[in-house]
């Protein structure tokens, strides 16, 4: 049974609601503070016109129905493993249903790396916009605020980046509840607006944002869909924390509360700039009485500090899902919570986090000019998604012809093409620095696959047929020492360099021999009864595998306590060490991996986590067994 199943019987709809509320929908919560004052007030808006204003908020509710409702909860969410979802699940689906066709699992990962890359760029622009947005509501309440805006942003963003090693269990238990009293915050809000002007009302009818849309405006109203899209932002958080919350927890509280909330408060932005044009400068904090400034400031900063928080955990778990699957070196993961799953913290992910949001604020210095940034992240990332969700694993899924996949692939695909489209005429506006940073992030992701296929085609060279090389060492040829000695072999019919190198050089080992394999699944979580598979290769030589989910951890020590061998033994660690085949790896000429990249992966793998640590072995029983490989031509 799934670790997302067993949450779900353990806690009550309700609760797991709450909890939706707080972590999945922060992000898009947060979007009101900013959506309709760049869609109506920014540097790409329309004039702010009865017309313009009732076809852009028609626009705004439509594509929350369109994106949140339709495309994420009645198809993407069903393109589930075991009850998780997110980028990495979808090509590990993806890359299941395309087995034996080489050509396409290659396109299927470029595509999923491409995907998480703008994941990560987002998840830089997410802290600084939200933040910078909700501080900057002390502007409206007097001028005076204003130097201090930025040292407050960054205040707020250093004090939430220096928490995250202790973990975010016991806040975690208020993010539910706050953001609960922000929707129902900015549902009156928005309802003391509608009341005042109810002639927005109308722009419930989809023919407004049609009309505005394929208006005589032509260029600019498509420019201003990129301004539309903050809406959505955060829409995949629906799929992505799917296996925290579970499906029917996220549905309901969506549909019973979040979205009517959205939709009160953005018709009563509306409202107030029908009212007066003028208003369109902070439609958000203009909504508010001014008794009620400080208090909205306070709960729209804690708002935007939770939804910052959910999307540095994705990123935590994005970093954790990327090393298993292969996409990343090993770095240190450290579990910040010994009772909830999932609560991990990445140090090296959470430090250049902080450093490039912290850059991205002094950068960038207001919310307006970080949303030119924002959406082309988040829509590459959507194309990415669609393109996987509606051609491969849905398709697969749901037993679909061409005929039936084809015609919605294209029309989801088109709607996010359109927003792409929108947002990349805004590159040179701050719509590089996403683009950029991803593209830096798939050269190292795809740098350090490449790398992993040259090192093991370097090392296919020195390797030495298992079985061979034993037979051809007697028993009695070999001096035998009490306990047990563990060889990592990930490819059991090739003799492990550590074990070559150990009889070669002293002819001893230990009374009993386990040649260890670790093999991580393409699915989040394996059966305990999957986990292990033993057998008995020769009298003194035992195979042991252990298989995982990319979403599980690789706690070897653990599993060999509790690991019965073929011969119905146990392994007794105090008895046991650990040889490990130690590659020191020299870069030369190589024709298939360029100068640069030969020598960032090898930069990668020195800094990596070492196997002692990611497989969280007993350092005092581990010995480290070098060799000198080459990587191509020697310079």
């Amino acid at each position: 049974m799934s670790h997302s199943t067993d949450h779900s019987q353990k806690s009550s709809l309700i609760t797991l609601m709450i909890g939706a509320i707080g972590v999945v929908f922060g992000d898009i919560g947060t979007s009101p503070l900013y959506a309709v004052k760049e869609a109506l007030g920014g540097a790409h808006a329309a004039v702010p016109t009865p017309d313009n204003v009732l076809g852009v908020i028609s626009l705004i509710l439509w594509t929350l129905m369109v994106v949140l409702t339709v495309k994420y909860q009645f198809f993407i969410m069903h393109a589930d493993d075991q009850g998780e979802g997110g980028n990495l699940v979808l090509v590990a689906l993806a890359r299941k249903f395309t087995e034996g066709n080489a050509r396409m699992q290659r396109i299927i990962m470029i595509v999923g790396m491409i995907g998480v890359s703008l994941f990560f760029g987002d998840g830089v622009i997410t802290p600084a916009i939200s933040v910078l947005s909700a501080v900057e509501g002390l502007e409206v309440i007097t001028p005076t605020f204003q130097p201090y805006i930025i040292p407050i942003t960054l205040s707020v963003i250093l004090l939430l980046f220096f928490f995250q090693s202790r973990g975010t269990s016991k806040i975690g238990r208020l993010f539910g509840p706050i953001c609960m009293l922000w929707f129902l915050a900015i549902a009156l809000l928005g309802l003391k607006e509608i009341f005042l002007h109810p002639a927005i009302l109308v722009a419930l009818n989809p023919l407004y944002g049609i009309k505005f849309l394929f208006g005589s405006s032509g260029g600019d109203t498509f420019m201003v869909l990129g301004s539309v899209f903050l809406a959505v932002t955060g829409a995949e958080a629906l799929y992505a924390d799917m296996g925290h919350f579970g499906k029917g927890a996220i549905n309901w509280s969506w549909g019973t509360f979040v979205f009517p909330a959205l939709i009160l408060n953005y018709l009563g932005q509306g409202a107030l700039i029908l009212g007066d044009p003028a208003m369109v400068k902070n439609p958000f904090y203009l909504c508010v009485p001014d008794w009620g400034m400080l208090p909205m400031v306070a709960l729209a900063t804690a708002a935007t500090i939770i939804a910052s928080q959910a999307v540095i955990s994705g990123a935590f778990s994005a970093t954790r899902q990327a090393i298993q699957l292969g996409y990343l070196p090993r770095l240190r993961v450290v579990h910040t919570s010994s009772s909830q799953f999932g609560q991990i913290y990445v140090p090296v992910t959470n430090w250049l986090l902080m450093i490039a949001v912290v850059g991205v604020v002094l950068g960038f210095r207001s919310s307006d000019n970080l949303a030119a940034a924002y959406g082309i992240a988040v829509t590459g990332t959507m194309v990415a998604v669609t393109v996987l969700a509606f051609g491969i694993v849905l398709k697969h899924l749901f037993a679909w012809s061409w005929w039936i996949a084809l015609p919605i692939l294209l029309a989801f695909l088109t709607i996010d093409l359109g927003f792409f489209g929108a947002n990349a005429l805004k590159f040179m506006d701050g719509g590089w620095f996403p683009l950029v940073m991803g593209s830096a992030i798939f050269a190292v992701m795809a740098t350090w696959r490449k790398g992993q296929d040259v090192v093991r085609h370097a090392l296919k060279k020195e390797e030495i047929p298992l079985e061979p090389f034993l037979r051809q060492l007697g028993p009695a040829a070999i001096n035998r020492i009490p306990g047990t000695a563990v060889f990592m072999a990930q490819n059991i019919q090739v003799a492990p360099s550590a074990l070559v190198q150990m009889l070669r050089h002293t002819m001893t080992l230990h009374e009993r021999v386990l040649l260890l394999s670790v093999k991580t699944e393409e699915i989040p979580y394996v059966d305990e009864a999957e986990r292990v598979k033993v057998s008995m290769l020769f009298n003194e030589y035992h195979h042991v595998e252990f298989h995982y989910g990319f979403m599980e951890d690789t706690d070897l020590s653990e599993a060999l306590t509790n690991c019965t061998l073929a011969n119905g033994e146990r392994v007794d660690l105090a008895d046991t060490y650990f040889f490990l085949g130690k590659p020191n790896l020299i870069a030369g000429k190589h024709p298939e991996m360029a100068g640069w990249r030969l020598k960032l992966f090898l930069n990668m793998l020195r800094n990596a986590a070492t196997a002692t640590d990611y497989f969280k072995l007993p350092s005092m029983r581990v010995v480290d067994m070098g060799t000198r490989i080459v990587l191509g031509d020697a310079e």
